[in-house]
């Protein structure tokens, strides 16, 4: 009986072997299986997998920066991503804090892949949470576009290979890389590729300067960032509640208190929304300008790569250092976005249809309207579009008759905006030519260096850049480079006086065909005026008696050693202002004057470097000596007096009781009471259509034109459209903010005078307390070009 039970012992203890045996068998099993699964998606044997130093070296997705002078980013050209990584040491500690909080808060102590979460992520379905650790989020967004299709069997593979890719990442990066990658790689949406882009559209700022809060934001659209947009128009009460999810994360893993928690969660999400694209932002006017110069920088042979190609300005990740100061910058934007609206509404008052049955257009007939809008049809961008998709002429010409859904500019209570509505192509032609335009430019004479570049004042719906590309008649700030070669020729003083009396200049004397008269505006042909009150009050009879004096062909070629390529015909109604000539050009002459007659080729570019920070061009000064000293000094100083007692003086001191009303309406930000020495020239074309202000101090130089695209569309008086009305309040209104800001260090010195200075400047007849009405436009130009 008892050798029977022992052998049922011997029996049982057998079977328990087997599934021992069993259970190793099937548990090693498993490993070797799972270690052959991770092997064989290493090997590449379940299909390709992304090389992972694309996330260190993103060789196809890095965007060119455009920085300021003050080291700020002013924009950037990138064709699908928007992406500029930065390193660990630049992301906030709060960042960092929340990332790890919500997304891994063992991203220190696992090499990859999180086995108690993976175990936790099995056992429970994914109901308490994921198992992703944040290198294998990382390593997930190499994925992104790499598998064309989806499947459940993909979907498992893509699983082990992102497993893979986590562990291989974890031996080849540090833990704060791998943070760091992922910050950078990740698209926040709205052209946020990367942390950096993201910081800088939602909030305005740098990523190292993010509070908690935005953090946190930020952190919570890792989640989706497509649901989590916080656009008004999107998913802001979405954002808000994911947002307080991170901050709870925090409190519960001690990176913050619960008190510090209760209070931001109460917080709006307090965006500051700054589109990133190429016609938004700062500097539109200027970045546009710069393309055009970085695909002619790259074209060149001598800077191709070393393998022989060209650089691609939106892929190669470039660097370009700017001369343009970001704080000037927006300082003349603003000024343009205070002024404008303002002068705009007394035009539009001025040419409601009762006053005007032409507007925006004056001396015009109705058939000269719709000619000229006819000629503009086939010279838009509508028309090019239709034509190269086959249609005929007269199926374009239709076109502009059909009702059509547009957005439209608009000013409204005083800010650009957009407009939905219906309108006909032809009829938004005519509404678009009844904006006044602007362009400005401000410089260091000195240097050369542009500061500050506005070609417009809404990039979205003006793309013509009225600083380089439109030229328009300079009007009376011709008029210094008739007094320069003067001086210059006949070594005039400021105190010399001639006769204000009619002057005719007869027909072939200096080319013109037909006899050249000129007229006074104020009808005033009486006594004398010296070279300085004749400035000021930019009285044309006295302007011609020295074209007269010098002739055409040495004033076309002062203007061309001061830097104007513009063609000028050699006639003597140059003498009033009839070249058209661009902002860019006339700053770089007046610029002249004010570095003691030495000529400096404007630098917009100082140098351009690799994504590695290989410098790759340096720029090279362009400078010549145009004028002596004493005779750019003698031309300062009659400028100087145009702010003294001309039209200029607006400047200065408050307007008489005749001009009260006007300077309400729209002398913005008047009266700018400045003090310091100030040299400048006001200018006024015929019927008013362009208004100009070139206005100087020792150390910048600032030229700002106001004009309608047709010359037809303008101010009916003089009163309104002269220069000292249309452009000199931008001027003032962005040097007492450059003032205002004593980091900038504009000057407010007095020129400086030559030692050996022989001509006399020392008179008093100008009468330095009147202020005189510039009504300096071209009349009776007697001459057949």
């Amino acid at each position: 009986m008892a050798k029977k039970k022992t052998m049922k012992s011997k029996t049982k203890t057998l079977d328990f072997s087997k599934y021992v045996r069993w259970f190793w068998i099937v548990f090693l099993g498993g490993i070797l299986a799972v270690v052959s699964i991770f092997l064989l998606a290493s090997w590449g044997v379940l299909g390709d997998m992304p090389d992972p130093s694309r996330l260190a070296n993103p060789e196809t997705n890095l965007a060119t920066e455009i920085i300021s002078s003050d080291n700020q980013t002013l924009g950037k050209f990138y064709f699908d991503d928007n992406r500029t990584p930065i390193g660990f040491e630049d992301l906030p500690k709060n960042l960092v804090d929340a990332l790890i909080a919500t997304e891994d808060v063992r991203h220190y102590n696992h090499s990859g892949i999180d086995g108690r979460g993976t175990l936790r992520a099995f056992v429970f379905l994914g109901r308490r949470g994921g198992a992703s650790t944040i290198s294998q989020q990382l390593a997930r967004q190499l994925f992104i576009g790499f598998r064309d299709k989806e499947s459940t069997t993909n979907a498992i593979i893509q699983k082990i290979q992102e497993w893979v890719l986590a562990i291989r990442l974890e031996r080849q990066y540090t833990k704060e890389e791998i943070i760091a990658m992922y910050f950078n790689i990740y698209d926040f949406g709205n052209n946020g590729d990367g942390i950096r882009s993201a910081s800088r559209i939602y909030f305005g700022k740098e990523p190292r300067d993010l509070d908690t809060k935005e953090s946190a934001m930020l952190v919570g659209m890792f989640k989706n960032s497509s649901l989590y947009n916080p656009r008004p128009h999107k998913n802001p009460v979405g954002v808000r509640n994911r947002r307080n999810v991170v901050l709870a994360q925090m409190a519960k893993y001690d990176y913050i208190t619960e008190e510090v928690k209760d209070s931001l969660q109460k917080t709006e999400l307090d965006l500051n929304y700054s589109p990133e694209s190429h016609r938004e932002g700062i500097a539109t006017y200027f970045r546009e300008y710069l393309r055009g110069f970085m695909k002619e920088w790259a074209n060149k042979e001598e800077n191709r790569k070393p393998d022989g190609t060209k650089y691609d300005l939106y892929t190669d990740g470039l660097k370009i250092y700017t001369t343009i100061d970001s704080r000037m910058q927006q300082y003349a934007e603003d000024a343009i976005g205070q002024h404008m609206p303002r002068l705009q509404a007394e035009f539009d008052h001025q040419n409601t249809p009762d006053r005007n049955k032409t507007a925006p257009f004056l001396e015009l007939s109705s058939s000269e309207v719709d000619k000229l809008l006819k000629d503009g049809m086939r010279r838009g961008e509508r028309w090019r579009i239709l034509k190269n998709q086959g249609k005929s002429d007269k199926e374009i010409e239709a076109s502009f008759y059909e009702p059509t859904d547009m957005t439209v500019f608009k000013w409204i209570d005083g800010k650009a905006s957009e407009v939905d509505t219906v309108m006909k192509p032809l009829d938004s032609m005519r509404y678009y030519k009844s904006f006044l335009r602007p362009g400005m430019m401000s410089m260091d004479p000195q240097t050369g260096h542009v500061k500050a570049w506005v070609g417009g004042m809404n990039y979205r719906h003006f793309q013509y850049d009225m600083v380089k590309q439109g030229k328009r008649q300079v009007g009376s700030t011709f008029k210094p480079f008739v007094y320069a070669t003067a001086i210059d020729q006949l070594q005039l003083s400021p105190c010399d006086k001639f006769p204000r009396t009619p002057i005719t200049i007869e027909a072939n004397k200096f080319g013109n065909p037909e006899p050249w008269t000129t007229k006074n505006s104020d009808g005033n042909y009486s006594g004398e005026q010296s070279l300085k009150d004749a400035l000021a009050s930019s009285t044309n009879t006295i302007t011609a008696r020295l074209m007269n004096e010098v002739g055409p062909q040495p004033v076309v070629e002062m203007a061309n050693k001061l830097g104007v390529t513009s063609d000028i015909l050699p006639v003597p109604a140059i003498a009033l202002g009839t070249p058209d000539i661009s902002v860019y050009e006339m700053v770089a002459a007046y610029s002249t004057f004010a570095n003691k007659g030495v000529y400096n080729k404007p630098v917009m570019v100082t140098r351009i470097e690799d994504k590695n920070g290989t410098i790759l061009y340096q720029f090279v000064p362009e400078s010549k000596d145009v004028l002596s000293e004493e005779v750019a000094y003698v031309t300062v100083n009659l400028l100087e007096g145009v702010t003294k007692a001309g039209s200029g003086g607006r400047l200065r001191t408050k307007g008489v009781d005749k001009y009260n009303k006007m300077y309400q309406e729209v002398m913005t930000g008047y009266p700018y009471e400045l003090t310091n020495p100030i040299a400048g020239k006001t200018g006024t074309t015929q019927n008013q259509s362009d208004g100009w202000f070139m206005g100087m101090v020792p150390n910048l130089v600032t030229g700002v034109w106001v004009g309608a695209e047709d010359r037809a569309a303008h101010f009916r008086t003089i009163t309104y459209g002269q220069g000292a009305t249309m452009a000199l309040p931008i001027w003032g209104l962005y040097m007492k903010a450059c003032y205002a800001d004593e980091t900038l260090n504009v000057s407010k010195g007095e020129f400086e005078k030559p030692l050996n200075l022989k001509i006399d400047i020392d008179c008093t007849a100008t009468d330095e307390g009147d202020i005189i009405d510039e009504s300096d436009a071209i009349e009776n130009i007697e001459f057949d070009f």
